[in-house]
């Protein structure tokens, strides 16, 4: 009966000492293992190359000046060739306003050059010029590429606004619309390539009626 008792108390004695132990050296060990992971370094570093890009950039400025050139079809007039100047400030990457005046002398009308002797028109009359003022949007900015080092900034913009258009003697009140593509050149130069309507009455050869004139030019544009 002694020794069933002095083994139990034995046993009970060495699980003790075990716990003890433990509990005295768990906190040493998962110190150890912070340690440890905290100088590990990772098995494969990444390398981050940096790479310089130098981007088009356009002139700080917001206003734009553009001589342009092209031809004019003036509904019953023939196509002619026309002049004119556009000044535009641009409100924001997106939007802005613009100017523009132009100018074409017309030729004789099929009428006349069937009649031989009948003269609708006087000279002076012939000239039609306009003045409008409108607002463009530039609906897709992007890049031309020109090889694969070599890249200029352009956009594809649409245009409408009002204005008048003297022709035939009097002043006749304009809706114009069209669209055009700008491609950056340089910071401060730019080219242009446009297409627009212009829209007014004429009854010069009996009903009146609305007529559409088709313009299209090629311009040269300077941001200041």
């Amino acid at each position: 009966m002694a020794n069933w008792v002095f083994s139990i108390l034995l046993k009970s004695t060495f699980l003790l000492l075990v716990l003890v132990s433990s509990l005295v050296w768990l906190p040493v060990v998962v110190e150890a293992s912070e340690e440890t992971l905290t100088d590990e370094k990772p098995v494969i570093e990444p390398e981050v190359y940096r790479r310089e890009i130098d981007e088009s950039k356009i002139d700080s400025e917001n206003f734009e000046v553009t001589v342009f050139a092209g031809l004019m079809s003036v509904e019953d007039f023939g196509v002619n060739n026309i002049i004119g100047a556009r000044l535009a400030f641009h409100v924001s990457e997106g939007f802005f306003f613009e100017a523009s005046a132009g100018q074409t002398t017309t030729t004789k009308t099929s009428y006349e050059r069937l009649s031989g002797s009948v003269e609708l028109l006087t000279n002076d009359q012939r000239r039609l010029s306009y003045y409008n003022l409108s607002v463009g949007y530039n609906l897709l900015p992007g890049e031309a590429f020109l090889t694969q080092k070599l890249a200029f900034n352009t956009a594809f913009y649409l245009i409408g606004g009002i204005g008048s258009t003297t022709f035939a003697g009097d002043d006749r009140y304009t809706i114009n619309y069209g669209f055009g593509y700008r491609f950056l050149a340089t910071d401060w130069l730019a080219v242009h390539a446009d297409v627009r309507n212009h829209v007014f009455d004429m009854e010069l050869l009996g009903e009146k009626r609305s007529t559409n004139n088709i313009e299209m030019s090629l311009g040269l544009s300077i941001f200041f």
